[in-house]
């Protein structure tokens, strides 16, 4: 079975230059949780994301893969 990539956490992490243990720091959170929310081992919360969304300054819906496109 596939790994489904649900999130863009690590994605948006390298278009904004941040590296996990920055983002850890800003959550409060052990390096190894946003380490397992990069690879989709493990999904954030909605509250968490929304809290990743302000760290980073980016709109939440950028941390999220589509699940339509335009050509569905």
């Amino acid at each position: 079975m596939t790994k489904i990539e649900i999130n863009r956490i690590k994605v948006a992490l390298a278009e904004t230059r941040r590296k996990n243990k920055w983002l850890a720091e800003q959550l409060g959170k052990d390096e190894s949780t946003i380490s397992q929310w990069c690879s989709n081992a493990r999904q954030p919360s909605l509250e968490n994301l929304h809290k990743i969304a302000l760290a980073l300054e980016i709109d939440i819906r950028e941390l999220l893969n589509p699940t339509k496109t335009n050509n569905d």
